[in-house]
């Protein structure tokens, strides 16, 4: 079944509801989890409930199991079958949206014609469809889907469904993939947790009191689930690499003219002084590094005329890599989890042969500040009337778009010549300095309790004669400013979890002031104790080949036991 299709009448509360109650009905009876097993709401990890409630058959949990790399081999061996494939994940995402609230659309008839189609085209053939022949990808929402809605958490957008796929779904398709869900996003997908007033909130699998982030949020909490074994999300301030870090997972942030984004949902359309990007999410490094230059091989840029016409090219790394750690972005240091994965890494690069410096991160506040003043140049005006469409309220987080003044051309212009100048001086400090990578934290923090992100910390800037209100976006600090320096970005699990009798705030700790304060004060080590912590390697422009190849040999250093 797909997502009824739901017109856009009555009060946004109303709006909302249908749309809820006509999700939860293209859910296949049979995919229901019942209610006798249920895990209980105080159940906090539900990732190992498929695995331990008896509900899933064993070739249905033997499917799921396996990376998006495994699954290819085996689809293509005939091994398994596409049918049977996409059937198991479609009951998986079901589950996984009943115990976190994780979807927004579902596709559950296309995706079991498309996988029949697949294992029709091998059998009369004997050749793949493609590199990705038969296997389930996921796609946040705002990727049209023909007949889905894109609502990008807009009451406004419930019923306004797409007319065709989007250039990406298109070329996935073209490459083999099956689409079957379409996952939740806050409201505009400006906010750093998944909330918006059409869906409600998106829980974090590996413990439901906390976020799994935002705005790639339904995917990462899917794919955490096992619900997916790879998805697809996007990224104009940390919006794949927050999620990801939140939940344990692997993700890329490509630059932008990498992969296309021709015909997809923007929560603010036309704002181009800082780009959305978009890219994969999966559980290892290796699903990201095929899925990627499965992308690139199948030449997007014949599909979106921004796309760069870069073929992926092989990498030869030095025998030595010179790797500038940022221990702080210089406004929040991280919490103590983080700061061990740092120091742990650290050590065992060292070990394996690299060279490490140290990065002076007394660029990123300029340039998270940039940030924030691109993301409200325009008054917060499009998301506003967005809202206004149906009555809709802003959310709590959203209050820098709800305060903010809008710019004039000429203030615009100048805040992009500033904008370009920072990205000029930050690419002559990093060849000045001779390193290949960047490696600090993804966030400040492994993930916080859920309705952390309660509102936009705002700040007074001077434009012109005008002061404007703009978010400092202390938690997309470490990710935010690499968005507005369009470098390839990479956020990975380091293997290490939250330890509440090692990971507790050193005696020793100076905040580098309020904000740093209050993350750190927030921090519960009983909370945290088990998740995964991560951390993010940085690469300049248009190097997602070497950033990926980087990673591997960090991920190398973090496995050995010397």
């Amino acid at each position: 079944m797909a997502t009824p299709v739901v017109a856009a009448s009555g009060s946004w509360e109303q709006i909302g509801a249908k749309k809820r109650e006509a999700l939860m009905s293209s859910i296949p009876q049979e995919w229901r989890i019942p209610a006798g097993l249920l895990p209980p709401v105080t159940q906090d990890d539900v990732t190992d409930w498929p695995d331990t409630s008896g509900w899933f058959t064993p070739d249905e949990l033997a499917i799921t199991s396996l990376t998006a790399s495994e699954l290819v081999a085996k689809l293509a061996s005939g091994e398994f079958k596409s049918e049977d494939v996409a059937k198991a994940f479609c009951k998986r995402a079901a589950a996984a949206h009943q115990l976190t609230n994780c979807l927004s659309e579902t596709c559950f008839d296309r995706a079991i014609a498309t996988a029949r189609a697949r294992d029709e085209h091998l059998a009369r053939t004997g050749k793949l469809v493609g590199p990705l022949h038969g296997l389930p990808i996921s796609l946040k929402d705002n990727f049209n889907l023909k007949g889905l809605d894109a609502t990008v958490g807009f009451s406004s957008h419930v019923g306004d469904a797409a007319k065709s796929d989007s250039a990406l779904a298109e070329l996935l398709e073209s490459a083999g993939a099956v689409f079957y869900v379409k996952t939740n996003v806050p409201t505009a997908m400006m906010i750093a947790e998944t909330v918006n007033n059409v869906f409600g909130r998106t829980l974090n699998p590996k413990h439901r009191q906390t976020t799994s982030g935002g705005s790639s949020g339904g995917e990462s909490a899917l794919i955490a689930m096992r619900g997916s074994p790879l998805g697809v999300g996007s990224d104009i301030g940390g919006s794949l690499r927050i999620p990801a870090a939140c939940t344990g997972l692997f993700t890329l942030r490509p630059s932008a003219g990498r992969f296309p984004v021709r015909h997809t949902r923007s929560g603010m359309p036309g704002q181009e002084a800082v780009q959305s990007v978009n890219g994969p999410m999966a559980r290892s490094l290796t699903d990201i590094e095929f899925y990627s230059k499965s992308v690139v091989d199948e030449r997007p840029w014949l599909r979106d005329p921004r796309c760069v016409p870069l073929p992926w090219q092989p990498v030869e790394l030095p025998t030595k890599l010179k790797i500038a750690v940022m221990w702080h972005d210089g406004m929040v240091q991280p919490t103590p989890p983080v700061i061990r994965a740092l120091r742990v890494t650290v050590d065992k690069l060292r070990d394996a042969g690299h060279e490490i410096v140290e990065w002076d991160p007394v660029d990123q506040k300029e340039g998270v500040v940039l940030l924030g003043r691109m993301f409200v140049a325009d008054g917060g005006t499009a998301i506003r009337k967005e809202l206004e469409r149906t009555g809709e309220p802003f959310r709590p987080e959203m209050l820098a778009y709800e305060t903010a003044t809008e710019l004039g051309t000429y203030d615009m212009w100048r805040l992009q010549s500033e904008r370009t100048e920072f990205q000029n001086r930050y690419l002559d400090r990093w060849n000045s300095a001779g390193i290949d990578a960047i490696l600090c934290p993804t966030i400040p923090f492994n993930t916080v309790k859920s309705g952390s992100f309660k509102h936009g910390k705002l700040s007074g800037w001077r434009q012109g004669t005008v002061t404007v209100a703009v978010l400092t976006l202390d938690k997309v600090a470490y990710t935010g400013v690499f968005n507005v320096l369009d470098y390839s970005s990479l956020s990975f699990a380091t293997g290490l979890t939250v330890d509440k009798n090692i990971d507790t705030l050193d005696s020793a700790y100076e905040a580098l002031g309020d904000v740093c304060k209050a993350v750190n004060e927030e921090y519960d080590a009983d909370m945290m104790d088990g998740l995964p912590i991560s951390l993010q390697l940085v690469a300049r422009r248009l190097e997602e080949e070497k950033v990926l190849a980087m990673g591997k040999l960090v991920l190398e250093a973090l496995s050995s036991n010397t």
